[in-house]
């Protein structure tokens, strides 16, 4: 299976196992929760959809490359204790708490979470000393004489014999006791979550037109070669970077991260394009639908290449819009909730200000908040938003002492007008976001009409989930009318094909 229907088994895996009856207890037995083995190609994305799996799931996570371990930090040092059976005392050898036992406990007290996946990856590179415990692990959920807390799933990974020469196989014994996904190379399901974590379009578009690149392991006469997931993500956040500080991104830097000097070479050249055309067209100007007749005319004789990136660099700027308006709508719903559950205390309190019980909300949110992140329980973008809430509260609380409002219910009604400017700021972006669907449609029809140009615009717009979220909230008639012309389009072809084949 490819990495998304990997990660949604895991989530599914983790509700399965942590289900509990009447009495409290889970409804499948330590015993019968086989562990999740991942077995795929190394920079895939195993570690990181285990640790997505684990934020969605809200469970915590604790996770160990076990060819870092020895039989003695897995299991515990031995120490020498004094036991008493039928009235003589004895010196017995017992063990401390393994390191990675520890490790959950100590991440329970942190998270304040009482279940979660304890990942342990290279599992199939154990050391030999290692392999009896991890089997007696695999089957009962324990290191030496201590045992993972109920509620915690065991996900483990590993990468197959011809990617690491230190793999060594498992025994029958071994494999019976998990369930083995075999996870796939599969770009189409990478692109869904590259987009949602904001790899740069440069790296999106020539992908899609070279999705032969993606991922590409070669052993040569000079060693190996090979182009990753993980690489292609990690030249992102470099990328970004370099353009924030003003920097030019070089084919020496890109070969860093894509070990395979033929691409490396070939995106090098696509980058520099890329920057070449974002420069001579201003999508800002299309956009607002004030773009010059020259820009029209130079477009009308260029090549697909050049035609294809500038509807790339349209789509960037579109969607970056649409993200920001869905961004803000998310925050307001999420602000309404907030000052909905506050209007009563703030409205029945006699004894505290309102900008006391303002003061209390954001403190304990920011605490969660900081907790959460310690542990990895929240995503990027759920902690902006959680950031960007916290400090319009403590604007809120700032205001009130400012204003000297001295009863709570003015004070509340201070707090309704300030947030009705979040949801002025919402129209207002959401207006925006409207005309400049409208004026991207417009260019793409005047310049190319219902061709290949057209296709990738609305099959970007609707693969990605703030602009669908846009536009099921606000609308836009010419997304449905080329969606439903293409829609027709594409039937109407494939129908023809199956004529084609029984005549």
């Amino acid at each position: 299976m490819n990495i998304q229907e990997a990660k949604e088994e895991l989530i599914r895996t983790v509700k399965a196992y942590t289900r509990k009856d009447e009495f409290d207890n889970y409804k499948i037995p330590d015993m019968r929760q086989r562990p999740i083995f991942l077995i795929g190609a190394p920079g895939i994305g195993k570690t990181a959809i285990v640790e997505q799996a684990a934020r969605e799931c809200h469970v915590g996570l604790v996770a160990y490359t076990i060819t870092h371990h020895t039989r003695q930090s897995a299991i515990g040092l031995p120490v020498i204790e004094k036991k008493t059976y039928r009235g003589e005392t004895y010196t017995v050898t017992d063990y401390t708490m393994s390191e990675i036992v520890a490790a959950i406990y100590e991440k329970m007290e942190e998270s304040e979470c009482e279940e979660g996946i304890l990942f342990l990856d290279e599992i199939n590179c154990v050391s030999e000393t290692l392999a009896p415990a991890m089997l007696q692990f695999l089957q009962y959920k324990s290191f030496g004489n201590h045992k993972i807390p109920g509620g915690w799933v065991i996900v483990a990974a590993g990468n197959p014999p011809e990617y690491n020469k230190a793999v060594r196989e498992f025994d029958m014994a071994t494999m019976d006791r998990m369930r083995k996904i075999e996870v796939e190379v599969n770009f189409e399901a990478w692109r869904s979550y590259a987009e949602r974590n904001g790899v740069h379009g440069a790296i999106l578009s020539y992908l899609d037109a070279k999705k032969d690149q993606f991922y590409r392991v070669e052993n040569t006469a000079d060693g190996l070669r090979f182009v990753t997931a993980r690489g292609w993500e990690d030249l992102s956040e470099m990328i970004w970077s370099y353009e924030e500080i003003g920097e030019t991104v070089t084919e020496n830097l890109i070969v860093q991260y894509l070990q395979r000097e033929e691409t490396a070479h070939d995106f090098a050249l696509y980058l520099a394009l890329y920057y070449k055309y974002k420069k001579e067209y201003d999508v800002v100007k299309i956009l607002r639908g004030t773009a010059d007749r020259q820009t029209y005319q130079k477009l009308a004789g260029a090549p697909f290449d050049e035609r294809l990136s500038v509807v790339n660099h349209l789509l960037e700027a579109l969607l970056a819009m649409l993200k920001g308006v869905v961004e803000q709508d998310e925050l307001v719903s999420v602000l309404y909730e907030v000052l909905k559950r506050l209007k009563e205390p703030v409205l029945a309190e006699k004894e505290k200000r309102a900008w006391e019980i303002v003061r209390a909300c954001h403190v304990e949110r920011g605490r969660i908040l900081e907790i959460k992140k310690k542990v990895d329980l929240v995503e990027e973008k759920e902690a902006k938003r959680e950031e960007r809430l916290i400090r319009i509260l403590q604007n809120y609380e700032e205001g009130l002492q400012r204003e000297q409002i001295q009863e709570n219910e003015d004070a509340f009604d201070w707090i309704r007008e300030q947030f009705q400017g979040e949801v002025d700021k919402r129209r207002r972006l959401a207006d925006g976001g409207l005309e400049a669907l409208d004026h991207g449609f417009a260019f793409i029809e005047e310049m190319f009409g219902l061709s290949q140009e057209m296709v990738v615009f609305v099959t970007a717009i609707s693969k990605n989930y703030e602009a669908v979220r846009f536009i099921s909230e606000f609308g836009c008639e010419p997304f449905f009318l080329y969606h439903r012309e293409l829609l027709f389009s594409e039937t109407r072809r494939e129908l023809l094909e199956q004529i084609k084949k029984y005549t």
